[in-house]
């Protein structure tokens, strides 16, 4: 006689079966284990930035009335920050390009980029993808805080300081200042840096005209330079 043989389950039930092995082993191992203190949930409030409440309450509704806007879209406003540091030393000593980068990060507070050569200069003893500097994009936040730490603290440090040119814009409504020491930052060391570098600070804005972009950052208390408007006087 042939024997019989087993009936496989269908995986359905093979499935089933399984999810109640799970369960039991589940609450015999909740019964086992004691009640675990719930962890503190953790605040995520979040500052604004003090410029950026200024502009909101402040500077767009002057602007607005200024220029005569018919909508809050076209208040011009700050997009970004560009940043760039150039190390053309770095050809002879590639550790100033290391130096360069860990102090740019402890001043903007993100990571940077590191730019690198295009193509190779025999006379600057230059080579094709070769490091020669940093640079970095700040947007929102972390934007306002830089540019309200740059007015308050940096350039009241800049030597011999007479006011920021107003005639660094390149008629699209940006504005680039360059810094020759980057000491001036108080997030550097003074005693701890092996070289002085400079840096190119350019402010992207949405403005249209040069005259928007000048209102718009001198709103934030950028320290323009005071110019004396030489008064026409009429000869008998």
């Amino acid at each position: 006689m042939s024997e019989e043989k087993p009936k496989q389950k269908k995986p359905s039930q093979q499935k089933t079966a399984k999810r109640k092995a799970d369960d039991a082993a589940g609450t015999r191992r909740a019964v086992q284990e004691p009640d675990k203190p719930a962890k503190p949930a953790r605040s995520r409030e979040r500052v604004i930035a003090r410029l950026y409440e200024m502009y909101k309450s402040k500077i767009a509704p002057e602007l607005m009335k200024r220029f005569r806007y018919r909508n809050v879209m076209q208040v011009p406003r700050l997009e970004k920050i560009a940043i760039n540091m150039g190390v053309g030393r770095a050809t002879q000593d590639p550790k100033l390009i290391e130096s360069a980068v860990h102090d740019f990060e402890a001043i903007v507070g993100q990571k940077v980029v590191v730019t690198r050569a295009k193509k190779s200069i025999s006379n600057f003893k230059l080579r094709e993808k070769m490091p020669i500097g940093c640079r970095v994009t700040l947007r929102r936040a972390r934007m306002y805080e830089f540019l309200d730490r740059f007015i308050s603290i940096v350039v009241p440090r800049i030597r011999d300081f007479r006011g920021l040119s107003d005639k660094s814009f390149d008629g699209r409504g940006n504005y680039t200042i360059g810094i020759k020491e980057h000491v001036v930052f108080p997030e550097i060391d003074v005693d701890n840096i092996s070289r002085i570098m400079g840096m190119d600070i350019t402010f992207v804005t949405t403005a249209k005209t040069d005259q928007e972009a000048y209102e718009l950052l001198k709103g934030f208390g950028m320290p323009f330079v005071k110019r004396q408007e030489v008064l026409e006087t009429q000869h008998p």
